[in-house]
């Protein structure tokens, strides 16, 4: 299974009984929208919503870390996803919060996951169905996590390959919060970047219709922000969210996998000892 399918492919796929279809849709604190609502008005027939706050870690301060293997087990199971499951995510903005959809289930082992390339917007403009209201409830499955924690890394992990220079961080954020000129959606949190870390807002990755850039374009752009000469790359946004897409993005580009720094942004800003650069 391709990690980016299109909505040809989906559309040709529905109703398979190991497939699954997932809305991963995610709103910033400054967008007046809510993912599940508008899942409710409009979504892919056949799909259930793919809350990133209840996949995610209880207990923890930041927003949706990742969660334990066992929550994650558990929450698989009663969404219906079996370890023989092949798993599709979309978004409603194109492609934006779904690779994080992607790449959890990367991050617990199971590698039958792709992104829809284009997203909800794609699916509507070519003249697709979509439903409406709240879907009838998945038959519960058992599912086993194989987590890959090379996948992921934490702060201990960025400020390490910033000292020794081992990885590349890639920041996936608009250019105006990278260089500190940009307020942060989230009240309180400076703006800036990490000493040494370069960046690729997340929409230089895709063409003028919202699909993902064809390889040779993909690594054209990671090459242009250094990524071809580096040992190793992770990479990081505001939240963990858009951070997948660069990961994605490298994957597809045929570079070695990034981990993605999943406290990101604000993680390393909220915290009193790490250097937050500007310009």
């Amino acid at each position: 299974m391709d990690n980016l399918v299109s909505t040809e492919w989906l559309a040709a796929q529905l109703g398979a009984p190991d497939l699954l279809v997932f809305d991963t849709t995610k709103y910033l604190p400054n967008e007046p929208f809510d993912g599940a609502t508008k899942f409710a008005e409009a979504h892919i027939p056949g799909a259930h919503f793919f809350d990133l706050d209840v996949v995610a870690d209880p207990d923890a301060t930041l927003p949706h870390m990742i969660p334990s293997a066992a929550r994650f087990e558990k929450l698989m199971g009663a969404m219906g996803v079996s370890n023989a499951s092949r798993v599709v995510f979309y978004d409603q903005k194109g492609l934006q919060s779904s690779a994080r959809g992607w790449w959890l289930m990367r991050l617990f082992g199971h590698e039958k996951a792709a992104v829809l390339d284009g997203g909800l917007p794609k699916w509507q403009r070519e003249g697709r169905p979509v439903a409406s209201g709240a879907p009838a409830a998945p038959a519960p499955t058992t599912y086993v996590a194989d987590f890959v924690a090379g996948r992921v890394a934490g702060i201990g992990d960025v400020k390490r390959v910033l000292a020794d220079k081992s990885a590349l961080v890639l920041d996936a954020r608009a250019a105006g919060r990278f260089k500190g000129t940009a307020p942060e959606p989230r009240p309180g949190l400076p703006s800036g970047h990490m000493p040494g870390a370069a960046n690729i807002p997340f929409p230089e990755l895709f063409a003028a219709d919202g699909t993902m850039l064809p390889p040779d374009a993909l690594r054209a752009r990671f090459a242009a922000a250094g990524a071809a000469a580096a040992p190793a790359l992770v990479t990081s946004c505001g939240t963990g969210v858009t951070a997948c897409i660069l990961t994605l993005g490298a994957v597809r580009a045929g570079l070695p996998e990034p981990a993605v720094y999943d406290g990101s942004w604000t993680e390393w800003a909220s915290r009193p000892e790490t250097v937050k650069a500007t310009a």
